[in-house]
């Protein structure tokens, strides 16, 4: 890779979580001036979102001793930590042997964490509860993970292996996530797809995913490691890793000076003048994965900092709770009822403000608690919060409870 090509340079400059804050905040600037195409921004309803997200989180957290937002959030149920039970009765080698597990489950459980639907349900065996969306996708991945299904070593179940990634099939993930006639679940191809090129792509990889182990995702655990100064990490490094080292397993989307851009779109008001002119990158399935890779990183000793380096995130619910306050306002009406394309300038402009406007409400929060952004970080006011928030809005306006915009998704971006 030579940075000697502009275009190269150009794209790198995109994959961090600085540009999509900055990117997302000049999409801001131009809706306040009322001269976006899609949405209108009304202001006087940031106080109502405020409320909302504060009321919500201390429901929630009443001691305001709120967890990061990361996918393992997802694997308690009921108050029961499963994951935790897990680990605590596993004889792990060292620590760095359950981080790499724990990276391991991480990864390819964000990785299956796209929308699933408003049908598709995981009943839990333990509990016998019909589960969906997020948490029951959660489960579900953590099940197939302690069951050794992507495990190439019965005797270690515990463990991702990238030649059975690789070799996925859509009836293995079935299987797992219990999808049949009546169950479906939106995206499965795209899914598998998914881990079918991360398996390739951690094969391809060894000095990156097999430098203490046989190629696995978790081996970038210790990539990291290597990376930590003094056993600190900064969050934005974290993320800038998994989209430089992970980038091509995405499906093919925008490419710059050779480099897949991954959750990066077009948008025709965010010129510049090089390269990058109308590219909005977001990230989203990254810096929840970057997120959810924290704490495992401290479990294993390392000190993880600037966790506001990393933005909010662009997807349903959070981008749901604006539209459904009426921070944001549909210029059209007519497309409140209309399907739109991931790709559209209106879901790109709509999951632009959002990242955006998720800084404002983090600020407003704080600011009536009294708090800053190390003793209330942004990952803490997400997990609070705005995500909760969002969803409590759905149930209340749809019987589906889903997003106020219409997205037709492949199971690879929500």
């Amino acid at each position: 890779m030579s940075l000697a090509n502009p275009e190269t340079s150009a794209a790198l400059s995109l994959l961090n979580a600085r540009a999509v804050r900055e990117r997302a905040h000049r999409m801001l600037a131009i809706g306040l001036e009322d001269r976006l195409p899609n949405f209108r921004i009304h202001l006087d309803r940031m106080d109502s979102a405020v409320d909302l997200v504060l009321q919500t989180t201390r429901k929630a957290y009443p001691s305001l001793d709120v967890p990061f937002h990361s996918r393992w959030r997802h694997f308690v149920a009921k108050g029961d930590n499963r994951w935790a039970a897990i680990a605590d009765q596993t004889k792990w080698p060292d620590r760095a042997a359950r981080a790499r597990a724990e990276f391991d489950l991480a990864i390819v459980s964000v990785f299956l964490d796209a929308g699933a639907g408003p049908s598709w349900h995981y009943r839990d065996p333990k509990t016998g509860l019909a589960v969906g969306r997020s948490e029951g996708l959660g489960l579900a991945s953590l099940a197939m993970f302690a069951d050794g299904a992507f495990s190439a070593d019965p005797i270690q179940p515990l463990r991702v292996d990238a030649d059975v990634l690789a070799n996925f099939t859509v009836a293995d993930l079935a299987r797992g996530m219990q999808v049949s006639d009546f169950n479906p679940l939106i995206g499965m191809e795209g899914r598998v797809d998914l881990l079918r090129r991360l398996g390739r792509l951690v094969t391809s990889k060894p000095e990156i995913f097999g430098l203490l182990d046989t190629p696995r995702p978790g081996g970038l655990f210790d990539r990291l490691a290597m990376r930590a100064d003094s056993q600190e990490l900064p969050a934005p490094t974290i993320l800038t890793e998994l989209l430089q080292q992970l980038g091509p397993i995405w499906p093919s989307r925008l490419t710059l000076g050779g480099i897949a851009l991954g959750d990066c779109w077009k948008h025709p008001m965010l010129t510049t003048a090089d390269a990058t002119s109308g590219l909005v990158p977001l990230h989203k399935l990254s810096q929840w994965l970057a997120y959810s890779l924290i704490e495992p990183l401290q479990t294993a000793g390392i000190r993880v900092t600037d966790i506001d380096g990393l933005t909010g995130l662009a997807e349903y619910r959070n981008g749901g709770l604006f539209v459904d306050i009426g921070v944001l306002a549909f210029r059209d009406p007519e497309a409140a009822r209309q399907e739109h394309e991931v790709a559209s300038p209106l879901v790109v402009e709509w999951r632009a403000l959002t990242v955006a406007l998720l800084d404002r409400v983090a600020d407003g929060v704080r600011r009536r608690l009294g708090l800053d952004a190390t003793a209330l970080p942004l990952a803490k006011i997400l997990e609070g919060g705005t995500w909760a928030a969002g969803r409590l809005l759905a149930r209340e306006r749809r019987a589906d409870a889903s997003p106020p915009v219409k997205i037709i998704s492949d199971g690879t971006v929500f």
